[in-house]
Protein backbone atom coordinates (compact mmCIF):
# COMPACT_ATOMS: atom_id res chain seq x y z
CA UNK A 1 0.00 0.00 0.00
CA UNK A 2 1.22 3.18 -0.79
CA UNK A 3 2.14 5.55 1.94
CA UNK A 4 0.88 9.03 2.51
CA UNK A 5 4.27 10.55 1.96
CA UNK A 6 4.81 8.97 -1.58
CA UNK A 7 1.21 10.60 -2.70
CA UNK A 8 2.54 13.64 -3.84
CA UNK A 9 4.77 13.46 -6.94
CA UNK A 10 7.88 15.35 -7.17
CA UNK A 11 6.45 17.84 -10.30
CA UNK A 12 3.41 18.71 -8.26
CA UNK A 13 5.17 19.17 -4.84
CA UNK A 14 8.97 20.51 -4.91
CA UNK A 15 10.74 20.37 -1.53
CA UNK A 16 14.26 21.90 -3.08
CA UNK A 17 16.43 22.31 0.13
CA UNK A 18 18.52 25.45 -1.09
CA UNK A 19 18.18 27.90 -3.34
CA UNK A 20 17.57 27.64 -7.34
CA UNK A 21 20.60 27.38 -9.40
CA UNK A 22 19.48 29.68 -11.40
CA UNK A 23 18.69 32.34 -8.58
CA UNK A 24 21.91 33.99 -7.19
CA UNK A 25 21.64 34.51 -3.06
CA UNK A 26 21.52 38.44 -4.08
CA UNK A 27 18.43 38.29 -6.82
CA UNK A 28 16.79 36.40 -4.26
CA UNK A 29 17.12 38.91 -1.35
CA UNK A 30 16.17 42.04 -3.46
CA UNK A 31 12.81 40.00 -4.46
CA UNK A 32 12.15 39.56 -0.72
CA UNK A 33 12.45 42.85 -0.06
CA UNK A 34 10.61 44.10 -2.80
CA UNK A 35 7.75 41.72 -1.75
CA UNK A 36 8.10 43.16 1.99
CA UNK A 37 7.76 46.32 0.71
CA UNK A 38 4.75 45.54 -1.41
CA UNK A 39 3.12 43.99 1.21
CA UNK A 40 3.45 47.03 3.47
CA UNK A 41 2.43 49.77 0.69
CA UNK A 42 -0.53 47.43 -0.04
CA UNK A 43 -1.79 47.69 3.65
CA UNK A 44 -1.12 51.12 3.26
CA UNK A 45 -3.68 51.08 0.69
CA UNK A 46 -6.15 49.13 1.90
CA UNK A 47 -6.26 50.68 4.93
CA UNK A 48 -7.87 54.03 3.32
CA UNK A 49 -10.88 51.83 3.02
CA UNK A 50 -10.93 48.24 4.61
CA UNK A 51 -10.00 48.71 8.54
CA UNK A 52 -9.18 45.71 10.56
CA UNK A 53 -8.93 42.21 8.51
CA UNK A 54 -5.66 42.16 8.36
CA UNK A 55 -5.41 38.11 8.71
CA UNK A 56 -8.25 37.58 6.16
CA UNK A 57 -5.92 40.25 3.84
CA UNK A 58 -2.77 37.97 4.28
CA UNK A 59 -4.52 35.37 3.50
CA UNK A 60 -5.68 36.56 0.62
CA UNK A 61 -2.43 37.81 -0.71
CA UNK A 62 -0.73 34.52 -0.23
CA UNK A 63 -3.76 32.85 -2.35
CA UNK A 64 -2.69 35.16 -5.47
CA UNK A 65 0.94 35.24 -4.66
CA UNK A 66 0.46 31.32 -5.14
CA UNK A 67 -1.71 31.83 -8.44
CA UNK A 68 -4.53 30.05 -5.93
CA UNK A 69 -8.38 31.01 -5.74
CA UNK A 70 -10.18 31.98 -2.94
CA UNK A 71 -13.58 31.17 -1.14
CA UNK A 72 -14.81 34.04 1.02
CA UNK A 73 -17.74 33.07 3.53
CA UNK A 74 -19.17 35.26 5.78
CA UNK A 75 -22.14 37.43 6.54
CA UNK A 76 -23.70 39.87 4.57
CA UNK A 77 -22.47 43.33 4.72
CA UNK A 78 -18.49 42.51 6.48
CA UNK A 79 -16.96 43.97 3.13
CA UNK A 80 -16.14 41.19 1.40
CA UNK A 81 -16.86 42.85 -1.72
CA UNK A 82 -14.91 46.10 -1.30
CA UNK A 83 -12.13 44.62 -0.09
CA UNK A 84 -11.81 42.59 -3.09
CA UNK A 85 -12.42 45.47 -5.50
CA UNK A 86 -9.69 47.60 -3.43
CA UNK A 87 -7.34 44.88 -4.00
CA UNK A 88 -7.88 45.15 -7.63
CA UNK A 89 -7.15 48.78 -7.55
CA UNK A 90 -3.57 48.15 -6.17
CA UNK A 91 -2.25 45.89 -7.98
CA UNK A 92 -3.87 47.87 -11.11
CA UNK A 93 -5.71 44.87 -11.89
CA UNK A 94 -9.07 44.73 -14.53
CA UNK A 95 -11.85 43.66 -12.22
CA UNK A 96 -15.15 42.00 -12.87
CA UNK A 97 -18.13 41.27 -10.42
CA UNK A 98 -20.57 38.45 -11.30
CA UNK A 99 -23.59 38.44 -9.14
CA UNK A 100 -24.81 34.52 -9.27
CA UNK A 101 -28.94 34.06 -9.35
CA UNK A 102 -30.96 31.30 -9.51
CA UNK A 103 -31.49 32.34 -13.57
CA UNK A 104 -27.86 33.05 -14.08
CA UNK A 105 -26.65 31.03 -17.45
CA UNK A 106 -23.15 29.82 -18.22
CA UNK A 107 -22.69 32.22 -21.23
CA UNK A 108 -23.51 35.01 -18.87
CA UNK A 109 -20.56 34.35 -16.80
CA UNK A 110 -18.35 32.52 -19.95
CA UNK A 111 -19.75 34.73 -23.43
CA UNK A 112 -20.82 33.67 -26.51
CA UNK A 113 -20.83 34.30 -30.35
CA UNK A 114 -23.09 36.55 -31.69
CA UNK A 115 -23.65 37.14 -35.16
CA UNK A 116 -22.12 39.95 -36.71
CA UNK A 117 -21.60 41.89 -39.70
CA UNK A 118 -18.35 40.86 -41.28
CA UNK A 119 -17.37 44.01 -43.59
CA UNK A 120 -18.23 42.54 -46.33
CA UNK A 121 -21.83 42.53 -46.69
CA UNK A 122 -22.08 39.33 -44.85
CA UNK A 123 -22.40 37.90 -41.38
CA UNK A 124 -20.50 35.69 -39.14
CA UNK A 125 -20.05 34.41 -35.87
CA UNK A 126 -18.06 36.37 -32.81
CA UNK A 127 -16.84 35.36 -29.59
CA UNK A 128 -18.03 38.64 -27.20
CA UNK A 129 -16.07 37.61 -24.18
CA UNK A 130 -18.21 37.60 -20.73
CA UNK A 131 -17.38 39.10 -17.15
CA UNK A 132 -15.09 35.54 -16.68
CA UNK A 133 -12.50 37.53 -18.48
CA UNK A 134 -10.87 39.87 -16.26
CA UNK A 135 -7.92 39.83 -13.69
CA UNK A 136 -9.46 39.43 -10.54
CA UNK A 137 -13.50 38.15 -10.69
CA UNK A 138 -15.35 38.02 -7.95
CA UNK A 139 -18.28 35.53 -7.61
CA UNK A 140 -21.10 36.74 -5.88
CA UNK A 141 -22.97 34.11 -3.66
CA UNK A 142 -21.57 31.30 -5.61
CA UNK A 143 -24.20 29.26 -4.02
CA UNK A 144 -26.81 30.82 -5.66
CA UNK A 145 -26.67 29.54 -8.74
CA UNK A 146 -27.23 26.30 -10.39
CA UNK A 147 -24.99 23.49 -11.12
CA UNK A 148 -24.63 24.12 -14.20
CA UNK A 149 -23.53 27.62 -14.28
CA UNK A 150 -21.33 26.60 -11.43
CA UNK A 151 -19.03 24.17 -13.08
CA UNK A 152 -18.55 26.72 -15.81
CA UNK A 153 -17.11 29.04 -13.91
CA UNK A 154 -14.95 26.35 -12.20
CA UNK A 155 -13.84 25.16 -15.71
CA UNK A 156 -12.65 28.59 -16.20
CA UNK A 157 -11.13 28.80 -12.94
CA UNK A 158 -8.97 25.36 -13.70
CA UNK A 159 -8.11 25.96 -17.25
CA UNK A 160 -7.64 29.33 -17.55
CA UNK A 161 -9.86 29.36 -20.56
CA UNK A 162 -13.66 29.66 -22.41
CA UNK A 163 -14.54 27.34 -25.03
CA UNK A 164 -16.81 28.19 -27.16
CA UNK A 165 -18.29 27.16 -30.25
CA UNK A 166 -15.55 25.00 -30.38
CA UNK A 167 -12.65 27.36 -30.02
CA UNK A 168 -10.74 28.09 -26.72
CA UNK A 169 -10.19 31.46 -25.37
CA UNK A 170 -7.13 31.69 -23.22
CA UNK A 171 -8.48 34.09 -20.34
CA UNK A 172 -5.33 36.97 -19.73
CA UNK A 173 -2.95 36.13 -16.77
CA UNK A 174 -2.77 36.96 -13.97
CA UNK A 175 -6.39 35.23 -13.22
CA UNK A 176 -7.85 35.26 -9.45
CA UNK A 177 -11.40 34.13 -8.56
CA UNK A 178 -12.92 35.20 -5.54
CA UNK A 179 -16.01 33.90 -4.50
CA UNK A 180 -18.33 34.61 -1.84
CA UNK A 181 -21.19 32.70 0.12
CA UNK A 182 -23.23 33.45 2.60
CA UNK A 183 -23.39 30.89 5.36
CA UNK A 184 -26.75 32.00 6.76
CA UNK A 185 -29.28 32.00 4.94
CA UNK A 186 -29.60 28.69 2.55
CA UNK A 187 -32.96 28.43 1.26
CA UNK A 188 -32.70 28.64 -2.27
CA UNK A 189 -28.99 27.68 -2.39
CA UNK A 190 -26.81 25.29 -4.14
CA UNK A 191 -24.13 24.23 -2.15
CA UNK A 192 -20.91 23.38 -4.34
CA UNK A 193 -20.26 20.18 -4.10
CA UNK A 194 -17.07 19.08 -2.38
CA UNK A 195 -14.71 18.10 -5.46
CA UNK A 196 -15.33 21.55 -6.85
CA UNK A 197 -15.05 23.27 -3.20
CA UNK A 198 -11.46 21.14 -3.70
CA UNK A 199 -10.55 23.70 -6.18
CA UNK A 200 -10.41 26.94 -4.19
CA UNK A 201 -7.33 26.98 -2.44
CA UNK A 202 -8.36 28.29 0.33
CA UNK A 203 -11.82 29.17 2.30
CA UNK A 204 -11.19 32.20 3.95
CA UNK A 205 -14.00 33.01 6.75
CA UNK A 206 -14.69 36.55 7.29
CA UNK A 207 -16.08 37.26 10.64
CA UNK A 208 -17.42 40.51 12.39
CA UNK A 209 -15.04 42.95 12.99
CA UNK A 210 -14.16 43.81 17.13
CA UNK A 211 -15.85 46.65 18.65
CA UNK A 212 -13.34 49.21 18.07
CA UNK A 213 -12.94 48.39 14.78
CA UNK A 214 -16.48 48.55 14.07
CA UNK A 215 -16.35 51.56 15.38
CA UNK A 216 -13.80 52.96 13.21
CA UNK A 217 -15.46 51.68 10.36
CA UNK A 218 -18.75 53.56 11.23
CA UNK A 219 -16.86 57.22 12.09
CA UNK A 220 -14.81 56.35 8.27
CA UNK A 221 -17.48 55.64 6.41
CA UNK A 222 -19.88 58.39 7.81
CA UNK A 223 -17.33 60.74 7.63
CA UNK A 224 -17.51 62.29 3.57
CA UNK A 225 -15.65 61.04 0.78
CA UNK A 226 -13.03 58.25 1.46
CA UNK A 227 -9.52 58.79 0.24
CA UNK A 228 -9.16 57.08 -3.26
CA UNK A 229 -6.85 53.82 -3.38
CA UNK A 230 -3.54 54.31 -5.15
CA UNK A 231 -2.50 51.98 -8.56
CA UNK A 232 0.95 50.42 -7.19
CA UNK A 233 1.49 47.18 -9.23
CA UNK A 234 0.63 45.59 -12.26
CA UNK A 235 -0.06 42.52 -13.72
CA UNK A 236 3.25 41.75 -14.69
CA UNK A 237 4.54 42.81 -11.04
CA UNK A 238 2.08 40.19 -9.47
CA UNK A 239 3.19 37.32 -12.38
CA UNK A 240 6.94 38.14 -11.06
CA UNK A 241 6.09 38.03 -7.27
CA UNK A 242 4.26 34.81 -7.96
CA UNK A 243 7.61 33.45 -10.01
CA UNK A 244 9.32 34.24 -7.11
CA UNK A 245 6.78 32.62 -4.48
CA UNK A 246 7.81 28.95 -6.86
CA UNK A 247 11.25 29.27 -6.08
CA UNK A 248 11.05 29.65 -2.16
CA UNK A 249 13.17 26.33 -0.73
CA UNK A 250 11.30 23.97 1.53
CA UNK A 251 12.95 21.49 3.51
CA UNK A 252 11.18 17.69 2.84
CA UNK A 253 10.84 17.47 6.92
CA UNK A 254 8.10 20.46 6.44
CA UNK A 255 6.62 18.86 3.05
CA UNK A 256 6.44 15.30 4.78
CA UNK A 257 4.43 17.48 7.77
CA UNK A 258 2.68 18.89 5.25
CA UNK A 259 1.62 15.54 3.61
CA UNK A 260 1.14 14.13 7.04
CA UNK A 261 -1.28 16.40 7.93
CA UNK A 262 -3.64 16.32 5.35
CA UNK A 263 -3.75 12.21 5.62
CA UNK A 264 -4.24 12.75 9.54
CA UNK A 265 -8.02 14.17 8.11
CA UNK A 266 -9.05 10.75 6.81
CA UNK A 267 -11.16 8.09 8.00
CA UNK A 268 -9.37 5.15 6.75
CA UNK A 269 -8.55 2.09 8.44
CA UNK A 270 -4.79 3.18 8.74
CA UNK A 271 -5.55 6.18 10.74
CA UNK A 272 -6.12 5.44 14.46
CA UNK A 273 -6.97 8.68 15.83
CA UNK A 274 -10.49 8.38 17.24
CA UNK A 275 -11.22 11.45 16.72
CA UNK A 276 -11.26 12.03 13.12
CA UNK A 277 -12.78 8.57 12.40
CA UNK A 278 -15.90 9.17 14.82
CA UNK A 279 -16.74 12.80 13.44
CA UNK A 280 -14.93 12.99 9.99
CA UNK A 281 -17.07 11.65 6.48
CA UNK A 282 -14.34 12.85 4.27
CA UNK A 283 -11.16 14.16 4.72
CA UNK A 284 -8.39 16.35 2.74
CA UNK A 285 -7.32 14.58 -0.41
CA UNK A 286 -3.56 15.43 -2.23
CA UNK A 287 -4.32 19.20 -3.36
CA UNK A 288 -4.74 20.06 0.56
CA UNK A 289 -0.76 19.09 1.07
CA UNK A 290 -0.41 20.87 -2.19
CA UNK A 291 -1.64 23.70 -0.88
CA UNK A 292 -0.31 23.66 2.13
CA UNK A 293 3.23 23.74 0.39
CA UNK A 294 2.88 26.18 -1.87
CA UNK A 295 1.21 28.67 0.33
CA UNK A 296 3.57 28.32 3.13
CA UNK A 297 6.35 29.67 0.68
CA UNK A 298 4.39 32.93 -0.26
CA UNK A 299 3.77 33.19 4.18
CA UNK A 300 7.34 33.59 4.27
CA UNK A 301 8.25 35.12 1.82
CA UNK A 302 5.47 37.85 3.30
CA UNK A 303 7.45 37.60 6.89
CA UNK A 304 10.72 38.15 5.44
CA UNK A 305 12.24 34.57 4.76
CA UNK A 306 13.63 32.58 2.35
CA UNK A 307 12.43 29.43 3.34
CA UNK A 308 9.13 27.73 4.58
CA UNK A 309 8.81 26.89 7.95
CA UNK A 310 6.44 24.22 10.23
CA UNK A 311 4.75 27.66 11.46
CA UNK A 312 4.35 28.53 8.43
CA UNK A 313 2.52 25.39 7.62
CA UNK A 314 0.76 25.10 11.12
CA UNK A 315 -0.80 28.72 10.62
CA UNK A 316 -2.58 27.88 7.05
CA UNK A 317 -4.22 24.51 8.04
CA UNK A 318 -7.27 26.02 8.74
CA UNK A 319 -8.05 27.56 5.48
CA UNK A 320 -6.46 24.75 3.92
CA UNK A 321 -9.50 22.20 5.55
CA UNK A 322 -12.23 24.37 6.08
CA UNK A 323 -13.69 23.20 2.93
CA UNK A 324 -11.79 20.21 2.41
CA UNK A 325 -13.20 18.18 5.25
CA UNK A 326 -16.56 17.14 5.56
CA UNK A 327 -18.03 16.01 8.92
CA UNK A 328 -20.28 13.51 9.53
CA UNK A 329 -23.65 13.78 11.69
CA UNK A 330 -22.32 12.45 15.06
CA UNK A 331 -19.73 15.18 14.66
CA UNK A 332 -22.98 18.21 13.69
CA UNK A 333 -25.28 16.40 16.98
CA UNK A 334 -21.66 17.62 19.11
CA UNK A 335 -21.55 21.25 17.66
CA UNK A 336 -18.10 19.90 16.14
CA UNK A 337 -16.65 22.54 13.39
CA UNK A 338 -13.71 21.74 10.99
CA UNK A 339 -11.86 24.17 13.78
CA UNK A 340 -11.92 21.72 16.27
CA UNK A 341 -10.72 19.26 13.94
CA UNK A 342 -7.72 21.31 12.72
CA UNK A 343 -6.23 21.81 16.85
CA UNK A 344 -6.43 18.24 17.54
CA UNK A 345 -4.50 17.81 14.58
CA UNK A 346 -2.23 20.88 15.55
CA UNK A 347 -1.72 19.19 18.95
CA UNK A 348 -1.29 15.67 17.95
CA UNK A 349 0.13 15.59 13.96
CA UNK A 350 3.72 16.05 15.32
CA UNK A 351 6.62 17.44 13.29
CA UNK A 352 8.91 14.57 13.92
CA UNK A 353 7.64 12.20 10.88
Amino acid sequence: MTTSEEVIAPDSLPVENSVPAETSQHDSNAAIEQILGAKDSILGQLRKSIVGQDEIIEQILISMLSGGHCLLTGAPGLAKTLLVRSLSQVFKLSFSRIQFTPDLMPADITGTEILQPDGQGGRELKFTPGPIFANVVLADEINRTPPKTQAALLEAMQEHQVTAGGQRHDIGEPFFVLATQNPIEMEGTYPLPEAQLDRFLFNVLVDYLPVEDELAVVMQTTAGVSEPIESLFSAEDVMRFQQVVRGVPIATDVARYAVRLAAATRPVPTNEDSFVSENVSWGAGTRAAQTLVATAKARAILHGRYHASFDDVRSLLAPTLRHRVLLNYRAQAKKITVEDVVDHLLRNVSTDG
